[in-house]
C-alpha cells in the first residue's frame, strides 16, 4: 500500500553549498532506490533556529514529499540518525486532506515563481529598453 509522506529535516549550517546539495541528493537517492516516488522538493536554505541545537543557531532546511511504503520510513529514519549532518528531521504520513492541501501549496508556490520571475523579466527589458533610449 502506497501513502504519501512528507520529511522535513536540518541540516548543520557548517556545510558548504554543495556539501548540502550532497545531502539532499543522499536521500533523495535512499528514496528512489527503495521505490519511492519523489513528489515535491523545496529548500529553505540557511536560516535561524528556533532554539539553539548543538549550539548551532541556524540550519539548512529542506522539506521533501514523496510516496512510497510504509517501511521506507524506518530506513529513512535510520539513515537521518545515523548522518552526522542531519541535527533534526521529522517524517509523517500524509492523510487526504493533508496531501490535497500540500498540492495547492506546491501550485500556489509555482504560480508565484512564475509571476516572479515574469517581473524580472519585465524589469530586465524596461532596462534594456531605457538603454537603447540614452543611446
Amino acid at each position: 500500500m502506497v501513502n504519501h509522506y512528507e520529511t522535513a529535516f536540518i541540516l548543520t549550517p557548517v556545510l558548504s553549498e554543495a556539501q548540502m546539495k550532497e545531502a539532499v541528493d543522499k536521500f533523495k537517492g535512499l528514496l528512489t532506490e527503495a521505490g519511492a516516488t519523489i513528489d515535491h522538493e523545496e529548500l529553505w536554505g540557511l536560516r535561524k533556529l528556533a532554539y539553539n541545537i548543538d549550539k548551532k543557531s541556524t540550519g539548512f532546511y529542506v522539506i521533501l514529499q514523496f510516496s512510497g511504503e510504509p517501511t521506507l520510513v524506518e530506513t529513512l529514519e535510520t539513515h537521518f540518525r545515523r548522518d552526522e549532518r542531519v541535527i533534526r528531521f521529522l517524517v509523517f504520513r500524509l492523510d487526504k486532506y493533508a496531501y490535497e492541501y500540500a498540492a495547492k501549496r506546491v501550485k500556489k508556490n509555482a504560480e508565484q515563481a512564475d509571476v516572479k520571475a515574469k517581473d524580472k523579466r519585465e524589469v530586465f527589458a524596461d532596462v534594456e529598453f531605457d538603454k537603447k533610449e540614452e543611446e
